[in-house]
């Protein structure tokens, strides 16, 4: 899965440790999500995407295998 996460969080000024901080989750883990070594659970895609104030689809990007 591609996303958007880390233009989305560096259009809004916002570095991965207050992301990190805001989504209780660690730095590392955001890096992760920015370099796509990571899925986000639902829960966290939500989190993400209600902080963001956008709805999932426009953050993480589906693709068919």
């Amino acid at each position: 899965m591609k996303n958007r996460l880390e233009e989305i969080r560096k259009a809004n000024g916002i570095t991965q440790e207050e992301l990190a901080s805001i989504l209780e989750v660690s730095r590392q883990t955001i890096g992760s999500l920015e370099n796509g070594r990571y899925n986000p659970s639902i829960m966290l895609a939500f989190k993400i995407a209600r902080y963001f104030q956008m709805n999932i689809e426009e953050i993480f990007i589906y693709e068919e295998e």
